[in-house]
């Protein structure tokens, strides 16, 4: 019988029981994610919520004292994922500018390439994009780098930044409003042939926001042109172009329990 190896020390790591209780944990933020997508948290038990995790009702008190707990670990946690998919995105560019706009187009593709998150981000608006200190810190710093860089011209970054979350959160909305609802109706989003013909699915509208809010932030209409339109980080999205929806708009059918599986 084989020795543990010198210089491992017994003991240390998480135990079976340790484990158990993450993977616990972890089902029920994802049954609350899927939930809060689908249809929020007003009229759900606990026991729906268990139902939903695939563990005992006596689980739940052993990691949370209430669905509102539950519920605010749920939107963290899915903040989180999107200040990490924002990370990962922008990594290894320099250019402020150019980490602000493919930010914006990343956001902006959401209820494509992560549709629960694009659904949460619209519930919960403004709460989740503060939740875990996710898009302020990130954000501000990109302004005050733009700033400093001389890519941004705004007289207070905090102001600029309030901009920034509105406009990022309306252009989640227009990608995912049907035909008929205002938003959708300006663009025809379910047809794809949009304003005179100009829309031409997602990628177009999230390049036309990130060249108005950089815009927005002080940027020469050319210039700002130019960046909002360079490719995207190939690593990510394979080949550079954020995937163009069949038909813009469309939801995730799934329901709750598929979400949290």
């Amino acid at each position: 019988m084989s020795s543990p190896a010198a210089g491992t020390p017994r003991g240390t790591g998480p135990t079976r029981t340790d484990r158990r209780r993450a993977r616990t944990r972890g089902a029920l933020v994802a049954a609350a994610r899927a939930i809060l997508s689908d249809q929020g948290p007003a009229d759900v038990s606990i026991q729906q919520i268990t139902n939903c995790a695939d563990v005992g009702f006596g689980s739940f008190y052993n990691h949370f004292s209430s669905k509102a707990e539950l519920f605010e670990a749920a939107v963290a946690d899915a903040a989180e994922e999107y200040g990490t998919l924002l990370d990962d995105s922008t990594a290894g560019l320099t250019d402020p500018a150019e980490q602000f706009a493919v930010g914006v187009r990343i956001t902006g593709g959401l209820p494509d390439t992560h549709p629960q998150l694009a659904r949460i981000l619209m519930r919960t608006g403004l709460v989740s994009m503060r939740a875990g200190s996710v898009l302020p810190p990130r954000a501000l710093g990109l302004i005050v780098r733009g700033m400093d860089a001389g890519r941004f011209r705004v007289a207070d970054p905090h102001v600029a930044l309030a901009g920034v979350a509105g406009c990022l959160l309306g252009l989640v909305e227009l990608r995912m409003a049907p035909a008929g609802d205002g938003f959708g109706a300006l663009g025809g989003l379910n047809g794809l042939d949009g304003l005179d013909g100009e829309l031409r699915g997602q990628e177009d509208i999230c390049e036309q926001m990130a060249e108005l809010m950089l815009r927005m932030l002080g940027m020469p209409a050319e210039e700002a042109a130019e960046v909002a339109r360079r490719p995207l980080p190939a690593a990510r999205w394979g080949g550079g172009a954020v995937p163009v929806p069949a038909v813009a708009g469309a939801r995730d059918e799934a329901g709750p329990a598929a979400a949290a599986r």
